[in-house]
């Protein structure tokens, strides 16, 4: 895995497609992104979840405070995150952001994918289309989730008719040859020891 940033309290590293950022349940679901780290680094600590199938930053904790800090910063919504996706359909390419204002909660049936339910948590996605593939029918999209609910970007997107391609969960039918096409590729937030502000950048494994 590719460290972008490490210092006495944190690593910043780009988590490949394919790998899950916990263990999961059962010996074969114990290879991740964590377990990957603390070959190197025993200490490191996970502060926030990347799904799966997603690529991109993620952010770990050296130790408890540093842990505790980071997941508080997450949680008072104080980290600048961007996502880029290949969406389905053509989308206006606009400088406006767009937003996708709609409740999610787990489809208990259908674990774990999630649904749009007006019962459900609030969630808020901003997004904007920069580009169009022709060719494949597809929108470059920038994504900036406003809450961090399970699978948002990947539920809030084929709600709206533009599934993101490569989602086997949500939108078997649209395959890619570079599996999902979701990446984290913006992280930044005020380091909440030195009080510098701190901001990482992360192309995508395919073409944009």
């Amino acid at each position: 895995m590719e460290l972008l940033y490490q210092d006495a309290h944190m690593v910043v590293l780009n988590k490949p497609a394919g790998v899950l950022s916990v263990p999961g349940r059962g010996e074969d679901k114990q290879d991740c992104v964590l377990t990957r780290l603390q070959t190197s680094h025993p200490s490191a600590m996970v502060v926030h979840r990347l799904d799966m199938a997603t690529s991109g930053l993620m952010v770990f904790g050296l130790h408890s405070d540093s842990q505790r800090a980071l997941s508080m910063l997450f949680e008072a919504r104080q980290v600048h995150k961007r996502y880029v996706a290949w969406v389905d359909g053509l989308l206006p390419v606009s400088d406006e952001w767009q937003t996708i204002d709609l409740a999610l909660m787990a489809d208990w049936p259908n674990r774990p994918l999630q649904k749009v339910d007006p019962c459900g948590k609030p969630s808020v996605t901003q997004w904007r289309c920069l580009k169009h593939n022709a060719g494949l029918n597809a929108s470059l999209l920038v994504l900036h989730p406003m809450t961090g609910r399970s699978h948002q970007l990947r539920v809030h997107l084929q709600a709206i008719g533009h599934a993101i391609l490569g989602d086997a969960l949500y939108a078997p039918t649209l395959t890619s040859e570079h599996g999902l096409m979701l990446h984290a590729s913006e992280l930044g937030f005020v380091h909440p020891f030195t009080q510098d502000a701190m901001h990482w950048q992360s192309a995508p494994p395919w073409a944009v």
